[in-house]
């Protein structure tokens, strides 16, 4: 049998969304931003799902970790059992 071929389609090229924005830094009381960067189970979502650029990933890695520590974001899902706050599943759309 003939082997099918595919036509290949480049992907678009994402925009990372900071720099679209402008902004210069990524600030750790802005709760809302950083819970659209962690997973379900409250890890950081990697760069190539987010397409943000490395500059900004960095930044993002900074201030996600600041937000844990001083307890504006739980560390795991099971942190928001226990504290009973508003966590990355029960977000409001």
């Amino acid at each position: 049998m003939p082997r099918e071929t595919r036509r290949f389609i480049p992907p678009k090229p994402k925009v990372c969304p900071f720099c679209a924005e402008g902004v210069e830094d990524i600030d750790y009381k802005n709760v809302e931003v950083l819970q659209r960067f962690l997973s379900s189970t409250g890890k950081i979502k990697p760069r190539q799902r987010t397409g943000v650029c490395a500059k900004h990933q960095r930044q993002l890695s900074t201030a996600l970790k600041r937000a844990r520590h001083l307890a504006l974001l739980p560390f795991t899902p099971d942190h928001i059992r226990w504290s009973g706050g508003v966590g990355i599943s029960e977000q409001p759309s």
